[in-house]
């Protein structure tokens, strides 16, 4: 019975050894090569398992495109874009904001106070060079900031009515689950959430002054908010919700005016969202199908002239999250399984795309003001990312160069932060 046993034990050990070594072995795959399938160059940029990129939307680099911001186990670090060193910046854990479009500084927050219970949410920056940090703001339970505008002056965030709330533990990521749970998890978590219509409302706190200004109270969620890059008093939002069910994208000035609906829902099952600003400010783009999982576009509405132009792509080629290029000329897209709502059976890829116009051959002088300009996705793929989890959304987005296309992936094991050349590997 003893040698049973200890054969069993000694059995049990070399077959836990042998998945450490596999695991170990995944972790540190190559930290560069040529992609086989699409003949692009891919660089791992980061070195620490379980680093990560900024959410698509997030502005990660300095002002002069020199580093980039990544999360870490460890905290925030700093990914230098020239000579790819890294660079530790904050430790511990810390939930990134975005870097400033004109200091450079990285935004953060830290919770404090009952972790099963409302906490405070304290804000600071942090210099990438110097590390001297200073506290920006502190807010109350209920309060939660989340943009910086373009000079640096203002937070935009959402005050949420949690009365009756107070003992209900927050939600928390549990690791014992498989992906798929993950996914139907949080799906469940948001439903409740849209469900519950709790009293929300914008505000918009001056950092210089103090003043806090509150708008658009309603019990809608709203969510989603995003500074202009260039106007630092225009700010994107969101109806948080299943898409099919809200109009989702909206914008509202810091002073309260100009309220207005982005995008007008005018199918059933029609649904918008993902919205992102162009790096000049000037257009909100966003992922749009007509309707849900069936066409398939990536849309723009000008914010100066009301001016919309649709460019429409392939089933396979939608993506989660699209990006623009910092001149306006490219797109890029983090593609997607099929399990996601365009069911693509060949979608696992990292996307650039070639926008082109559908010319007007009309050849009249019909008045076109208001009407959609049409166009198509030429797309050119870069990464094959048939061994990518889509549990964790690649993200994905320009250089300031624009020479690269940065993303998260798991193809590797743990979670690291990658960057493919956008020009083909040998072709000059």
């Amino acid at each position: 019975m003893k040698i049973s046993s200890y054969r069993l034990f000694a059995a049990l050990l070399t077959g836990l050894c042998a998945l450490a070594i596999a695991a170990r072995a995944q972790t540190n795959a190559p930290t560069a090569w040529i992609d086989p399938d699409t003949g692009h160059r891919v660089i791992q940029l980061s070195r620490q398992p379980g680093s990560e990129s900024l959410y698509f939307n997030l502005n990660p680099f300095t002002p002069d495109g020199r580093k980039m911001v990544i999360t870490t186990p460890d905290g925030i670090a700093t990914v230098n874009l020239q000579t790819r060193q890294i660079e530790p910046v904050v430790k511990g854990r810390v939930h990134v904001l975005m870097v400033g479009r004109k200091t450079g500084q990285v935004y953060y927050y830290r919770f404090t106070g009952n972790p099963f219970a409302p906490r405070n949410h304290v804000i600071y920056a942090t210099d990438l060079n110097t590390k001297a940090t200073r506290e920006v703001a502190t807010l109350p339970p209920g309060e939660n900031a989340v943009t910086v505008n373009s000079d640096e002056t203002l937070l935009a965030g959402t005050i949420t009515d949690i009365r009756g709330l107070t003992n209900r533990p927050a939600f928390r990521f549990d690791s014992n689950l498989t992906p798929l749970q993950q996914r139907q998890r949080k799906g469940g978590m948001l439903l409740r959430r849209f469900n519950q219509h709790l009293p929300m409302e914008l505000f918009f706190l001056n950092l210089k002054t103090g003043e806090v200004r509150k708008f658009d109270r309603c019990t809608d969620w709203l969510n989603h908010l995003q500074f202009s890059p260039t106007d630092p008093h225009l700010l994107l939002f969101c109806h948080e919700g299943p898409w099919q069910d809200v109009d989702r994208i909206w914008t509202i000035r810091s002073d309260g005016t100009d309220l207005g609906l982005v995008h007008k829902r005018t199918m059933v099952m029609e649904i918008a969202g993902h919205e992102f600003w162009s790096a000049d400010g000037r257009t909100v783009w966003y992922d749009l199908q007509t309707p849900r999982g069936e066409d398939f576009w990536v849309a723009g509405y000008n914010v100066r002239t009301g001016a919309r132009t649709w460019y429409h792509l392939r089933r396979d080629e939608w993506s989660v999250h699209f990006n623009v290029s910092p001149d306006g000329k490219l797109f890029c897209g983090d593609g997607g399984d099929d399990r996601m709502v365009a069911h693509a059976t060949n979608g696992k890829w990292i996307y650039l795309f070639q926008p082109e116009r559908v010319p007007d051959t009309t050849g009249t002088n019909a008045d076109e003001t208001g009407l959609i300009r049409p166009g198509v996705f030429h797309a050119e793929r870069l990464v094959n990312m048939a061994r990518h989890d889509y549990a964790l959304e690649p993200n994905a987005m320009f250089s300031p160069d624009m020479k690269w296309v940065i993303f998260r992936s798991n193809m590797s094991g743990a979670s690291q932060v990658y960057a493919v050349q956008m020009k083909r590997a040998g072709s000059g």
